[in-house]
């Protein structure tokens, strides 16, 4: 019997096939163009808000779908499946809007999330910097209060979305004297590159080349003190850490998806591909080494299925999106590896998607959070 996941329903079928038909015929076509220029078209985000398909889970008063984190589910699902990883719905619909939704106040949301869900405006947050990886408190971007503004000064890197994004979540010290205590999200509204800001080169990456990842400069950029996410400022790592289970679920999100695609390649390859008189299907080690990767995807499946649920519910904890985080995505990494080994020489070529996998996936293991820190969260409430 065909694996179900339980929180699936016939409202989330129909956005799943509305989301297959946007990736394959509209998106997928275009990967290598965007892969040669570093970043997809905007334009695609509000192709994609005319069907429907941004911020889904945010309520209609404020452009979004009314729908929950289960129609962002599926988006990304049918994206990874159809082998498209430019356009970054998982930060702007997964993580930007949610920021916006509950920490703006009513008139910021009614400024900023229509924009968001009908794709003319793209989001994008920054935390990381070039000296502080998953550190959030050692951050040193500054934010100084002068009159009405904020004036931002201070560098970030590995920014998703950073060549495309009209809003900016940016996490800056307010009180570099209070550590966590000191930090605050701030938006900015970049639409014509404002004076102060400057997008940096898009980074070479060894995967996901289509997706727009840049560095982002601040050198006295003026941003409305009213453009403060929270009532007050010192809030910004609480807000981080409160939003962060969600980033992590949708990373776990991906690596079940990949390695169920991983194990449908190989599987259909492995069938058609002969070596020693019989299909390479039929040698035990090949239908073994399948049947390994397909228990570990499947397991993946059922933990990131009950993650959701939990998720949905408002139950899901930082220990166990961490657990998610980084079990399943060294768990695609595993799989995909193996897959791509019963590929041989093919699977070492671009032309083939188990190779693209390969590359694409390295880096899930290392955003949204190292797994390594993942690991010191878990242990920390053992």
């Amino acid at each position: 019997m065909t694996y179900r996941s339980p929180w699936l329903d016939e409202e989330l079928d129909a956005v799943r096939d509305l989301a297959r038909r946007f990736f394959t015929k509209e998106v997928a076509p275009h990967e290598e163009r965007f892969a040669a220029q570093g970043h997809p078209d905007k334009e695609l985000y509000r192709r994609a808000g005319d069907l429907g398909l941004v911020c889904m889970a945010i309520p209609q008063e404020y452009g979004g779908g009314g729908g929950t984190f289960a129609h962002e589910v599926v988006l990304v699902e049918e994206q990874i499946r159809a082998g498209d990883n430019a356009l970054a719905f998982g930060v702007h619909s997964g993580i930007v809007a949610p920021y916006l939704l509950a920490y703006a106040d009513a008139e910021q949301k009614r400024r900023w999330l229509p924009k968001l869900a009908s794709g003319e405006w793209v989001g994008a947050i920054a935390m990381t910097e070039p000296g502080t990886g998953s550190d959030l408190q050692a951050i040193a971007t500054r934010a100084v209060r002068a009159g009405d503004d904020y004036v931002i000064t201070g560098s970030k890197t590995f920014i998703t979305n950073g060549y495309n994004c009209d809003l900016l979540i940016i996490a800056a010290k307010t009180d570099p004297e209070q550590g966590a205590a000191g930090v605050s999200l701030i938006v900015a509204e970049l639409a014509g590159d404002p004076p102060g800001f400057q997008r940096g080169r898009i980074l070479s990456k060894i995967g996901q080349k289509g997706q727009d990842t840049t560095e982002l400069f601040f050198d006295g950029l003026r941003v409305p003190a009213a453009n403060l996410l929270g009532p007050a400022e010192g809030q910004g790592f609480v807000q981080l850490m409160q939003q962060l289970p969600q980033e992590r679920l949708i990373a776990g999100i991906v690596a079940v998806v990949a390695m169920e695609l991983a194990v449908e390649l190989t599987t259909a390859y492995t069938k058609q591909r002969h070596a020693f008189g019989k299909p390479l299907f039929g040698q035990q080690n090949t239908r073994f080494e399948l049947a390994e990767c397909a228990t570990l995807a499947r397991v993946g499946r059922v933990f990131v299925d009950d993650c959701i649920s939990r998720h949905l519910r408002g139950e899901l904890d930082i220990q166990t999106a961490a657990m998610a985080k980084y079990w399943l995505t060294d768990r695609q990494c595993e799989v995909v590896d193996r897959c791509l080994q019963l590929f041989g020489g093919y699977g070492y070529m671009n032309e083939y998607p188990i190779a693209r996998m390969f590359v694409d996936g390295r880096v899930q293991r290392i955003y949204a959070g190292a797994n390594e820190v993942m690991k010191e969260l878990i242990a920390r409430t053992l």
